[in-house]
């Protein structure tokens, strides 16, 4: 957006001859001693202020990960499920960085968005216990709508707004997808290894851990491409609003709710749905329910994503006249560069 300009600076361009110093009239760069000051303070602040952010929730990841860690290293072979439950996540995050018709996304954006996702994701983890005990709606509609969807979509935009969204390389819509789909796999790859290590942990010593780490691992492997999905949503309105600034704020609100709400309607719904199933049709099991109901969710709100990447899609091809059904279109020399 074109920076604004204090009436004296418009006239001056309009009727003057530019030899006009408007230092600390109508425009400002650090000159002086203060000015100098001023602004490496400002900078000290806002540097340390995310470093400490930073730092924070780096401190909780390492405690968090403390019971995941000693599971692992008792039994190593444990890391393996922990891996086998992102699969489903990782293969979704990847259709959507294939279904980004423009430029690649750089790999180092790309992880850091991964590591960023991780590292916040326990803010959402504080969140979400301190809320349940302050306000005693854990498990309940409210708590999933308002606390549960909210946060955790949030928390997962931040992870693409602090970094990949201020860096050049995020130049298309599109492009905002393909990041939150990956924000939405870093969360989905600590929550998975935080809830397996606790079934595990918390499993009778008679019990047979392989039993239990193979059924704890297929249930979180079918949640995770659920966070990818709708973080996806939330992050393709992001880069919606990266390119409409003066209506950015709507637009990513916009997004949080839709991801927020699909995402609390899961929750509420994934302990309702398969069991009246079941005991309505006792043939099928509650196993079989779930699963099945997990599946016809996330394919429901993963066509909405689908719409919306494949209009893009489409719709880029239409206005460069490329009608071949390719995803990575052959450069002009007034294209940006491959990354």
């Amino acid at each position: 957006m074109q920076r604004r300009r204090d009436p004296i600076e418009r006239a001056e361009e309009r009727n003057g001859d530019g030899s006009t110093d408007l230092y600390d009239i109508s425009t400002w760069e650090a000159r002086s001693a203060v000015d100098l000051l001023a602004y490496t303070l400002y900078n000290a602040v806002s540097y340390g202020f995310r470093a400490l952010v930073l730092l924070i929730a780096l401190a909780i990841t390492l405690v968090l990960l403390v019971s995941p860690a000693a599971v692992v290293l008792e039994d190593p072979f444990v890391a393996f499920f922990f891996g086998l439950s992102v699969v489903p996540a990782a293969l979704l995050a990847g259709y959507i960085w294939y279904a980004d018709i423009t430029t690649s996304e750089p790999l180092s954006l790309l992880v850091v968005t991964f590591l960023l996702s991780v590292l916040f994701a326990t803010f959402a983890a504080v969140v979400n216990s301190v809320s349940s005990a302050l306000l005693g709606i854990g498990g309940t509609a409210l708590f999933f709508y308002l606390i549960v969807g909210p946060v955790e979509e949030t928390v997962k935009l931040l992870a693409v707004y602090v970094f990949a969204y201020q860096k050049d390389s995020f130049d298309a819509v599109i492009d905002g997808a393909v990041y939150g789909a990956v924000a939405g796999l870093g969360f989905a790859a600590i929550e998975n290894a935080l809830y397996i290590s606790r079934v595990i942990g918390e499993a009778s010593p008679t019990a047979n851990i392989l039993v239990t780490a193979s059924g704890i691992t297929t249930v979180r492997a079918l949640a995770g491409p659920g966070h990818v999905i709708y973080s996806a949503i939330a992050g393709y309105y992001l880069g919606l609003a990266k390119f409409n600034p003066d209506d950015a704020g709507p637009i990513v609100l916009k997004g949080l709710l839709v991801a927020a709400f699909v995402h609390g309607t899961y929750n509420v719904t994934v302990g309702i749905v398969p069991s009246a199933v079941a005991n309505a049709v006792p043939v099928i099991g509650y196993g079989v329910a779930f699963v099945g109901y997990v599946i016809v969710y996330d394919a429901a709100i993963g066509y909405y994503l689908y719409r919306k990447l494949s209009r893009y899609r489409r719709t880029y091809r239409a206005v460069r006249g490329n009608t071949e059904s390719v995803s990575r279109p052959e450069l002009t020399e007034f294209d940006p560069p491959q990354r």
